[in-house]
């Protein structure tokens, strides 16, 4: 059966029930339909007296077409704590139309290890993306109406920085040209769209404590620059108040439910390539409240989405996580070791041997973090005992044991070693959590400790106008503030063709970007894209509706 079909199988609890799990009650809840909920704010903001839970985090190796399952592998992970009697949360990121519609497909975890409704998850759900998409683009209506009537804060519009948003994959959307047709319609400059997922109104409802930090990060938006170089914010243009009104229902975590009916926090989606890969801080704390055991998720690699969470969000949130779990398949580590992706059901222990060095390095970066790691293998039908033992020998003999998990097949039973291992790991009390940087390390130096410790890069190029950019973020104050590099996923490198584990290359920053409501400074990779582009061949012409009104296509 495809996921789709074993999700619409799928027993249900009643959410009062599911909510029950973790002692939330049934008055705390605001359904949204009869099998997905929010969680009352007042609630939320209750909890925050209550003792933290043991937080762990699961990454992955760089992702290739084969799929890694790291979706997946929390969802199973979590089922498998509760199988051991673990009082446990599952806090994930909401998934995105544009993939949805574009190449990746759904994310809400595969096979036995799904979170439920999956259609509904992966298509509108409760909302939240739309009221981001709104709440950005009023202020991008707001600037560009501030302009046109007179424009009292002397904005120059050759240095306008908010663009606008869209919740699809768009290439045609990344370079246009806003206000033609006359007079009426505003002064004609250059702009851009980003995907949602991108916005730092997404960034800032991810890091936000409240309703009050959220309104104040919003504030804290610079949306442009007058002619002498004096930031313009979303304060300035008194557009925060109704920003945080549109985003007042969005700021309040979704519950859900897995397969197995464990309770799930699901809110927010920034994409781990172009901004921090992390749910929210408010779904963790709330779900670091409720459970023993909180599982979460960081986007894409762990180069990538791990760095991220660790030197951002924990960062900015105080939160101490106590393990991390890098997931991994056989066929990945075959193309990451130079296998042909139409061979990969034969048994190739060279190629696997040869991509084995892409996990390794993961796993020794995760422990310049202060975190004891574990590996999930992700397990495959067509793996073979010959591949599997091979992983295992190399993982234990970097220090990391590696646990074969079958939780797509066999839900939260096949992840209970897993479980138990990391229930292990976590009582030992080993974890030293500490961030990669030093908060006064300058700016550059921050790009340059990323790309030594984690990507291995020889060095970092940084274009002209980006270092310009870097030393007047500096001079303005902004030097203290994490970085949150916009790179592709697929590579330690830039370049998304370097697979493996590659050494001695540069790391290219051609643009730098501030976020200054969410507290980072983007720095820009390569050739990476804040709006991708659909694929040859969409997935969206698979999605289509059945005979009884049921979603099918959505993988």
């Amino acid at each position: 059966m495809s996921d789709i079909e074993i999700a619409r199988r799928a027993v249900k609890k009643p959410m009062k029930e599911v909510a029950g799990r973790l002692g939330i009650p049934e008055e705390a809840l605001e359904p949204y339909g009869r099998d997905k909920a929010k969680l009352d704010g007042d609630y939320v903001k209750s909890l925050g007296t209550r003792p933290s839970g043991h937080l762990i985090l699961v990454t992955a190796i760089n992702p290739t077409k084969a799929g890694e399952g790291k979706t997946t592998t929390t969802i199973g992970l979590g089922d498998a704590l509760a199988r051991l009697g673990k009082k446990t949360a599952i806090a994930l990121r909401e998934p995105s139309l544009g993939p949805c519609f574009g190449q990746k497909g759904g994310a809400t975890g595969g096979g036995q290890a799904q979170i439920v409704p999956m259609a509904e998850i992966n298509l509108h759900f409760t909302g939240d993306f739309h009221a981001i998409t709104t709440a950005h683009n009023l202020l991008a209506a707001m600037l560009d109406n501030h302009i046109y009537w007179g424009n009292a804060l002397g904005i120059d519009a050759r240095r306008v920085f908010w663009p606008r948003v869209l919740d699809m994959n768009d290439r045609a959307l990344r370079d246009t040209v806003v206000s033609l047709g006359g007079v009426a319609n505003g002064f004609p400059r250059q702009a851009r769209f980003d995907i949602t997922t991108a916005s730092e109104v997404m960034a800032i409802l991810c890091l936000a404590n409240d309703l009050e930090d959220l309104e104040q990060r919003l504030a804290r938006i610079v949306v442009a620059e007058t002619r002498d170089g004096k930031p313009v914010t979303a304060g300035d243009l008194k557009a925060a108040g109704a920003m945080a009104a549109v985003l007042k229902d969005a700021a309040k975590p979704n519950l859900v439910q897995t397969l197995e009916n464990n309770p799930v926090l699901i809110h927010g989606g920034p994409f781990a390539n172009i901004a921090h890969g992390c749910n929210s801080v408010i779904a963790t704390r709330a779900a670091l409240a409720l459970g023993d055991y909180v599982v979460t998720e960081a986007g894409f690699g762990a180069d990538l989405g791990a760095e991220k969470f660790l030197d951002i969000k924990c960062r900015q949130a105080g939160l101490k996580p106590e393990l991390a779990v890098v997931v991994a398949t056989v066929r990945a580590l075959k193309l990451h070791g130079g296998a042909d992706e139409k061979a990969l059901a034969a048994e190739d222990v060279g190629a696997v041997e040869r991509g084995l060095p892409n996990l390794l390095r993961h796993v020794e970066n995760l422990g310049k973090f202060g975190l004891p790691v574990l590996v999930a293998i992700n397990r495959f039908l067509t793996d073979t005992p010959a591949e599997l033992e091979l992983i295992e020998a190399k993982c234990a003999a970097a220090g990391a044991k590696a646990y074969l998990c079958e939780h797509w097949a066999k839900g939260g039973a096949g992840a209970e070693a897993l479980a138990r291992a990391a229930v292990a790991t976590i009582e030992e009390g080993k974890a030293a959590f500490k961030p990669l940087y030093p908060d006064d390390l300058p700016l550059a130096g921050k790009i340059e400790t990323i790309a030594r410790e984690i990507y291995r890069a020889s060095g970092v190029s940084i274009a002209g106008p980006a270092q310009r950019r870097l030393k007047a973020l500096e001079a303005a104050g902004y030097g203290k503030l994490p970085v949150c590099i916009a790179k592709t996923q697929y590579s330690f490198a830039a370049d998304p063709e370097l697979r493996g584990a590659p050494t001695g290359h540069t790391l290219p920053i051609r643009e730098v970007r501030l976020s200054a409501g969410a507290g980072f400074v983007v720095a820009m990779a390569g050739e990476i894209m804040s709006m991708p582009g659909l694929p040859r061949v969409p997935a969206a012409e698979q999605i289509r509706l059945t005979a009884d009104g049921q979603v099918d296509g959505i993988f």
